[in-house]
């Protein structure tokens, strides 16, 4: 995938799943989230290696969080809210 190839799906469940009212909300921390993230990953990273010097414990750390990310997601019904009717 390429360089902010996410952005669309994610926009778009984000839309499907809580509406426009939150729409930019919800999804500035899913990106927000995203991009701390991204720094602690590779800061974290960074201070593993030079500490033990392999990468190692680093990829057994992201296999334990990928599994646990799987296990907090799984229980997640994906539908979308219940709104109330606009009046006409």
């Amino acid at each position: 995938l390429l360089w902010l190839s996410t952005v669309p799906p994610t926009s778009g469940l984000v839309l499907l799943m809580f509406g426009a009212r939150y729409m930019a909300m919800l999804y500035g921390f899913a990106f927000f989230s995203h991009q701390v993230g991204g720094f602690l990953g590779v800061w974290l990273g960074g201070i593993l290696y030079e500490g033990t010097g392999s990468y190692d414990i680093v990829w057994w750390l992201s296999v334990a969080l990928s599994f646990a990310s799987a296990a907090i997601n799984l229980p997640i019904r994906e539908i979308p809210v219940e709104r109330p009717a606009l009046a006409s």
